[in-house]
Formats: C-alpha cells, structure tokens, sequence
C-alpha cells in the first residue's frame, strides 16, 4: 500500500518541479514558490487520502495554502489518514538565480508519525548509514569528523562536510578545516544536502551546522528511510518561539537531542523529492517542446524501497519527444 502511495506522492514533487523550474533564472523568489505552492496542493486534491498538512508554508492566516492544519486529498471514504510536511520549494534563491541543488519535497506517514517542529532553527548532525551510530551532536566537530573518517575507513582529508554558509558558522568551519576535511559552503538547501551524504555516490559525507526545524523533520523521514541518521538540538531565536514550540507539544528544553525517531517516529513513512534545478542528488527540470522530464526520488520505509524515478511528462501529444538516455 504504501509503495503505491510513495508513488502518488512523487507526482505531487513532479508538478510543482515543473511549475517552479518555469521560473528559474528570472530572479524572481517568490513567484518561484508561489508556483510550487500551488502545483503541489493542486495535485494533492488528487491522491486519495485524508491528509492534514503538519509541516508547511505557515499558520492559516500567514499562508493561502499548504499551511499547517490545512486539509487535502480526495478526502473518500476508506481514504487513509495521513499527516503530510511539505517544502513546496526548498532553494527559492537558487531556482531564482539558476543555482544548483533546488528540490520540491514532502514526507508523509500515518497520524502522529512526523514531529510538529515549530518554525524555528535545529542544530543538526546527519550522516550516511555507515556513519549511523558513530557520531554524537555533544561532541565537538573534530570528535565527529574523525569518528566519521572512522567508520568510513577513510582518511579525515578525504572526508566531505557540507555547512550552510552563515555567519553563524564561522567558528564551526574554522575547526573542520582545521582537521583536513574538505568542506563544501552552500547558501541554499541544507535538506538535499543531508540526504545527499546517505546517498552513495555523491561524494558528501556529512552535514554539520543550524537550520531550518521543519526541514530537518523532512530530512529524518528521508534518512530514515536511507539508514542514515539525524541529530538535532532546538535553537530558539526568542521566547515567543519557545513557548510556540510548548504550545505544539514539542519540548523547549535546548539540551536534549532529537534522534531521527524522534523526529520522525512513523512505521508508515513514505518520502518524494523531484529535482528543479540540477544538483549533487537530483537532475532538473528539463524542458523540450511539449512536454519536460524530471528526475526524483521516492522512497517507503516499511516497503524497503527506494527509487530514483526519472519521468518525461508529455503536454502535447502532437510533439512526441525524442526519449533517450
């Protein structure tokens, strides 16, 4: 069942790829998400479920769709009962300025399996699947890299860390330079990133560094279904976020670390993804005349599957596309 939804859900990443991939370049941020808004909840409307968006673009009074309460689906009856979080758009700036690594990507499982993270920042470990189990957020940066070299069998210079260029992260990345590792900067995108280093292949090993609470509840979906793992720890900017994060019945407590379970606790845990710009993990969108191909990735935890799906959508049947490899 879960495997047919896992698919259901990777038409809904597809369309809003293609609708905000239409945008890129144009510097036009905002109507790049709004695009994929707008496509993903369209094409929600036809995946039989009774979904509830947990995770989305914000309260109901801050969003016009896709925020957080917000029903979609058929809604038939026998439909299942599913919590959903959503980045309609994860890498505004880079669709607007033709960068790389742009993503529409949703998580979804049955009620109660993805953490209701408030708007907020998250520090965050993730790693692959041969890392799992070998790193720990309390330890500091040299401690994990090494212990990462470690269980990769590598030496610490072969090892890859990807860290949100910020500010904020000066004095984190003054100290994985100094241990040899290589360090890639991003300034987008810290999401695709994580799942990037429990991909194999990519050459990215792990992410270090503060982001984004609801897209590291994404991302333990996704690693998660990878065998990778998350650490997290909350970092509140304010008072008002920490009693929002209370009043969500998610702890406020800054010391205690989130694992991926606790993140994302479901069994029923399906995950998509579609590439708009082209990155590390994904191709873009690819348009020709009358139709585009995507390049996605679709995953079922309790299923045990994990697919890379690479679609050619065809708008108008009377320009047939040249379909190749």
């Amino acid at each position: 069942m879960e495997s047919l939804f896992a698919l259901e859900m990777v038409r809904v990443t597809e369309a809003a790829a293609i609708a905000s991939a239409r945008l890129m370049g144009r510097g036009d941020r905002m109507g790049a998400d709004h695009a994929a808004v707008e496509a993903m909840r369209a094409a929600m409307d036809a995946v039989e479920m009774h979904g509830t968006i947990v995770i989305g673009e914000g309260e109901r009074d801050e969003a016009p769709m896709l925020w957080i309460g917000e029903p979609v689906g058929a809604r038939g009856e026998g439909h299942q009962e599913v919590d959903i979080a959503v980045d309609p758009l994860e890498g505004t700036n880079l669709v607007a300025h033709g960068q790389p690594n742009a993503v529409t990507v949703l998580a979804a499982s049955e009620r109660g399996g993805l953490l209701h993270a408030p708007d907020t920042y998250l520090e965050k470990l993730c790693v692959g699947p041969v890392a799992a189990g070998h790193v720990d957020i309390t330890a500091t940066p040299t401690e994990n890299v090494r212990a990462i070299a470690s269980a990769l069998r590598r030496d610490v210079r072969d090892i890859t860390v990807i860290i949100l260029e910020r500010p904020r992260h000066e004095a984190l990345i003054d100290e994985v330079r100094a241990t040899g590792a290589r360090i890639k900067l991003i300034s987008d995108g810290d999401m695709a990133a994580a799942i990037s280093c429990a991909v194999s292949g990519t050459g990215v090993h792990a992410v270090m560094g503060i982001g984004g609470a609801p897209e590291g509840v994404i991302t333990a979906a996704a690693l998660k279904c990878l065998g990778g793992e998350i650490q997290a720890r909350f970092r509140f900017r304010n008072d008002e976020e920490r009693a929002r994060a209370e009043k969500m019945g998610t702890t406020a407590d800054e010391t205690r670390v989130l694992r991926t379970d606790d993140l994302a606790p479901g069994e029923r845990l399906v995950f998509a993804a579609s590439g708009v710009t082209s990155g590390d993990l994904l191709h873009g969108v690819r348009f020709f005349g009358g139709g585009a191909r995507t390049h996605s990735l679709v995953m079922d935890y309790r299923g045990q599957q994990v697919r890379f799906v690479d679609t050619v959508h065809m708008f108008d049947r009377s320009k047939p596309p040249a379909v190749r490899l």
